[in-house]
């Protein structure tokens, strides 16, 4: 059997197993284009639909029952349905919903950020991670009185700042940027210094872009670059906030995703003199609006979160069983694979190595992504169809190792193909 032949009997096994799947595709695509308002959702024939979720579990609409690998792009943090952060959202509710004022919740929460995230002196909320790094940006441009961006290749800073083919993507804001390859630390010194960069905004692992940590030695040298050119040093820590802390401390750091136990969010925070700009009672303040920033809904749940559920032992032993499952899941490989990442976040990637997402692409890869994907559904995993894998609180160890014998399975069934 060719590669091909074989993503073909998966996908078809797929699709004669959804059809309530196919059919809301169907009346979908009569409303919104392509049936869709997530982009990243789309896969063909057409893609998977849920009707509930429960613990470390979804339920499709047609009624098989898949364990929850991809853990919401890592805003599932908390599972589904934590009985402590819907308490919090039930108590919200019935006080009611848009105060169209300040409220108690907005300080609380705050505290519980800067007390977590030691490059947070002062912090500010928005809707989602892409706004934070909007203000971000926004905020160092003013500060410094630049104009130039320096972000990296393969990077996502959310809906309209994305690089993952190499280039901003036709709907990415346009700002001044300048691409840098990602971990190279001689390259994108000399980069820094040719330059009179506004900031610089990365994360310290690619999360979207392949989970590809950034060495020590490459942090170290934007922070001490940074701060002799005068330029503001951001952090998109959107998805990897949840990981064990790096040494370097930036200006500025963009936080969302679990961090609102599942409700809409995001924030950006840093050093006083930067966030004090933001300050209404400042002559010539910055202007920073949004209806929902202080919403009543995330801001309880994340302050239960927080303060309830995410101890400092429960995401400790997260990531140590993330750390653990990428170990099993690179033996069960045997090379034909690789399993890239830290803590509670990974990517799979087709063949010995890592891929950066800014890499030219290869149709052999993407075959191989396809049949990964499709035979893990069969098997009842859901993980991003990049083959992304971000770790809730409620999986085991033993729902890690039903995860490891699965990948062993496909390596065996189709090792001719992947070597």
């Amino acid at each position: 059997m060719t590669l091909e032949a074989a993503v073909a009997d998966a996908i078809a096994r797929y699709a004669a197993r959804n059809p309530a799947s196919a059919r809301r595709a169907e009346r979908a695509a009569r409303v919104l284009p392509g049936g869709n308002t997530r982009s990243i959702l789309h896969f063909d024939p057409f893609p998977l639909a849920f009707a509930r979720g429960e613990g470390r579990y979804l339920w499709s609409l047609d009624g098989d029952r898949y364990t929850d690998f991809l853990g919401e792009f890592t805003a599932g943090l908390y599972g589904h349905s934590e009985p402590r952060i819907l308490d919090a959202i039930r108590s919200a509710l019935e006080r009611g919903l848009s105060y169209g004022g300040h409220n108690e919740l907005e300080a609380q929460l705050a505290e519980l950020l800067c007390a977590r995230f030691d490059a947070m002196e002062l912090v500010r909320f928005t809707n989602s991670g892409t706004e934070a790094n909007l203000m971000a940006l926004a905020l160092a441009l003013h500060h410094t009185g630049r104009r130039e961006v320096l972000v990296f290749k393969g990077a996502y800073h959310g809906g309209v700042l994305a690089f993952g083919s190499g280039e901003p993507s036709p709907v990415t804001v346009p700002h001044a940027w300048v691409l840098g390859d990602y971990d190279d630390v001689e390259g994108t010194r000399a980069l820094i210094r040719e330059r009179r960069l506004a900031a610089i905004l990365l994360e310290p692992m690619l999360g979207s872009g392949g989970c590809i940590e950034a060495s020590d030695a490459f942090l170290a040298m934007l922070r001490e670059e940074a701060t002799a050119a005068g330029t503001v040093l951001v952090f998109d820590e959107v998805m990897t906030s949840r990981l064990p802390r790096r040494a370097v401390v930036p200006d500025l750091m963009t936080v969302g995703k679990y961090l609102a136990g599942g409700m809409s969010f995001g924030a950006f925070g840093g050093r006083a003199e930067l966030m004090s700009h933001y300050d209404p009672g400042r002559p010539g303040a910055l202007f920073h609006a949004g209806t929902f920033n202080n919403n009543v809904v995330s801001l309880s749940a994340g302050i239960a979160g927080l303060r309830d559920v995410l101890t400092d032992e429960a995401l400790a032993g997260l990531n140590a069983r993330g750390d653990r499952l990428r170990d099993a899941l690179n033996r069960a490989s045997e090379g034909l694979l690789h399993v890239s990442g830290s803590g509670s976040l990974m990517t799979i990637h087709p063949g010995p190595r890592a891929y950066n997402a800014s890499e030219p692409p290869d149709a052999r890869r993407e075959l191989v992504k396809r049949l990964v994907f499709f035979e893990l559904l069969d098997r009842g995993h859901w993980v991003a169809t990049r083959l992304m894998l971000a770790l809730s609180l409620p999986l085991t160890d033993a729902q890690c190792d039903e995860f490891a014998g699965a990948l062993a399975a496909i390596v065996a069934r189709h090792r001719a193909l992947l070597a």
